[in-house]
């Protein structure tokens, strides 16, 4: 009798989940943020659902959930029901935080079903005109000739541009003093001033001030050159291995959605970075497109997990 019963169950299941994803979406879609309205997260997530909501009939919410550095939003989403109808638009301090916050209520690898990549943003390093810092290699050469004395910006410990600057400072072998601030304005307003000698700074507000004069692009710390400074190299053509950072933005829906609602939304997402105007207004967010897929997606997210705890542990970051 069990023997007959099992597979019913199961069956019952497979069909229960098949139908399910056959009438998703049938109710708005829930877009959980980690950071504010007007966020660079709350732009690409705007620019990014209007047109998937196109695409599926469906209305998409942005729901920012700010606070804790993004684990407030991780926790709302990885405690909502896995129906598809909630998700989170994660940035990759999704797996810094996860190192650097004690007592979390979620685990960053498990209790997320990666859906996909959705666009990379790149750090400048920069400095100010002021220092005489032509090349990245100038920089270097300041720091070990005083040792310690050098500092740098970052919008907070374990944050992409502290990971950036603690990633390539350990390539190429010198100390420096972490100085956080509140916010790339801050910091680049002390950039600007000389107060502070470095800092690995999103593309976007440092743009402007690049073409001004105010800052001095010496490097970017991602692993590839960027249209918009096609002449500076990347730390790692610089001559630092294992000194670029990935910043990333993705889609991560709760543990246990049906994997045919996980692969419709990553299909629909693809579908939908490639529209041209999708492209370009990511584009001016300083931002590139890149899909990876749900598989690729969890590779990454496991890969960082495990790399980022490696150098947290190098440089002495502190948990929260």
């Amino acid at each position: 009798m069990l023997k007959r019963i099992l597979p019913a169950i199961l069956l019952t299941a497979l069909l229960g989940g098949t139908a399910a994803a056959q009438s998703w979406p049938s109710k708005p879609i829930r877009v959980v943020i980690p950071f504010s309205a007007g966020s660079a997260v709350d732009l690409i997530g705007r620019t990014l659902f209007e047109q998937v909501d196109k695409q599926l009939g469906s209305t998409s919410i942005i729901e920012p959930r700010v606070g804790a550095g993004g684990t407030i939003a991780a926790t709302a989403v990885a405690k909502s029901a896995p129906d598809g109808y909630t998700l989170y638009l994660a940035s990759s301090a999704h797996t810094l935080t996860a190192l650097t916050y004690k007592n979390l209520q979620f685990d960053a690898g498990k209790d997320f079903a990666p859906v996909t990549t959705v666009a990379t943003l790149a750090n400048v390093l920069v400095a100010s005109p002021n220092k005489g810092y032509k090349t990245i290699q100038d920089l270097v050469a300041a720091a070990k000739a005083k040792p310690g004395t050098l500092n740098y910006a970052s919008v907070g410990p374990a944050t992409a541009s502290h990971m950036n600057a603690e990633r390539f400072r350990l390539s190429a072998g010198f100390q420096a003093q972490h100085v956080p601030f509140k916010g790339s304005p801050e910091a680049l307003t002390e950039v600007m001033t000389g107060r502070v000698d470095f800092y690995f700074v999103p593309l976007l507000p440092a743009l402007p001030l690049i073409r001004d004069n105010r800052v001095v692009p010496l490097a970017i710390g991602g692993l590839k050159r960027i249209p918009q400074l096609p002449n500076i190299p990347t730390t790692i053509e610089a001559g630092y291995p294992n000194s670029d950072y990935m910043f990333w933005f993705g889609v991560l829906f709760p543990a246990k959605t049906p994997p045919e609602i996980v692969d419709r939304m990553s299909q629909e997402i693809q579908k939908a970075l490639a529209v041209s105007a999708v492209r370009e207004r990511l584009a001016k967010l300083g931002t590139e497109p890149w899909a990876t897929g749900p598989t690729d997606f969890a590779a990454l997210i496991s890969k960082e997990l495990k790399e980022n705890a490696e150098i947290i542990k190098a440089a002495g970051i502190k948990t929260n």
